[in-house]
């Protein structure tokens, strides 16, 4: 089944808090692990920023709002036990526990209010708006994730107003940045030089240069890049002999689906890069872009106060 949100969480928590006992935290994310029936692969996947696994996660938060709201509390290190109040929602019998029932409760209404509103916005509005499913740090993920797409686009749309000679060397120095061909002053010295064969530059792979890597760059707007493209690169590479064994065929359009059929079955070692690999590439290595602001998430370790000793 999906992974729960941090919402559908918490009422399954409360329960197994409801004999009234300590519980260790552990135990109870393992005991909510089986009543939601995860698999080995679902408790194992991590946060998109694949710092935390996204089940703790989420029972984290689930566990923080029941304590903000007084359900819980914490009566020593690594222990959660249900408050009088959780034994009484409990006895309401209600179908589930949400955000919006947890705003029954003062304490928790003053740690939801001391969220900032948006600009303009009165506090008492903000709190009106119905909750998001997600957790902060994954709605901090999700929003980090739509300015990425949003940015690669525009570098996108860059590159294609770019010459062909331009786009050539802007490859080269991505390479460059990712850790090959050494510096890029030597990285360079195979560009500006009649296209060879169908191969538009050369970079070394290693800073000795025992081994090199051909590229064939093609900055295309509408047409996609089909097999027999890759064949007249896989051909070329053959012609410069046993040291051609590495390629990479970047373009700024498409792959068809033969042509990526067709690398895949190659000994030969030729990467295929599509136009949104290649912007994912100069946003990871920072080609074109500069950081504007940087923010550090982070959570309470819990290993750290299970431990009986610092």
């Amino acid at each position: 089944m999906p992974i729960p949100d941090y919402q559908s969480i918490m009422l399954p928590m409360l329960t197994l808090a409801s004999d009234g006992a300590e519980h260790r935290t552990r135990d109870v994310i393992n005991a909510l692990a089986l009543h939601f029936k995860l698999t080995e692969e679902e408790l194992a996947t991590l946060t998109r920023g694949g710092n935390d696994v996204l089940f703790d996660n989420r029972a984290g938060w689930a566990r923080t709002y029941l304590k903000k709201a007084g359900l819980l509390f914490y009566p020593s290190r690594g222990r959660l036990q249900i408050t009088d109040a959780g034994q009484a929602l409990l006895a309401e019998k209600p179908a589930a526990i949400d955000v919006a029932i947890l705003k029954r409760y003062p304490s928790f209404m003053d740690f939801w209010n001391s969220e900032p509103a948006e600009e303009g916005q009165s506090v008492s509005a903000a709190t009106e708006q119905p909750p998001p499913q997600e957790t902060p740090e994954e709605f901090i993920a999700l929003a980090h994730e739509k300015l990425r797409k949003h940015l690669q686009s525009e570098l996108l749309s860059k590159v294609l107003s770019a010459t062909p000679g331009y786009f050539e060397k802007l490859v080269v120095r991505l390479l460059t940045k990712m850790g090959y061909g050494g510096s890029l002053a030597d990285a360079g010295q195979a560009l500006g030089r009649p296209h060879d064969g169908g191969i538009d530059g050369v970079i070394k792979e290693d800073k000795l240069g025992l081994n090199l890597i051909y590229i064939q760059a093609k900055r295309w707007t509408d047409a996609t890049v089909d097999a027999p493209e890759v064949q007249k690169f896989v051909g070329a590479l053959a012609g410069k002999g046993k040291k051609a064994r590495r390629g990479v065929f970047i373009t700024t359009s498409k792959f068809t689906k033969g042509a990526i059929n067709y690398a895949a079955g190659l000994e030969n070692n030729v990467v295929l890069i599509d136009g949104d690999r290649l912007t994912e590439l100069m946003f990871e290595y920072g080609l074109g872009v500069v950081t504007v602001n940087s923010y550090d998430v982070k959570r309470v370790d819990n290993d750290f106060f299970d431990d009986d000793e610092i």
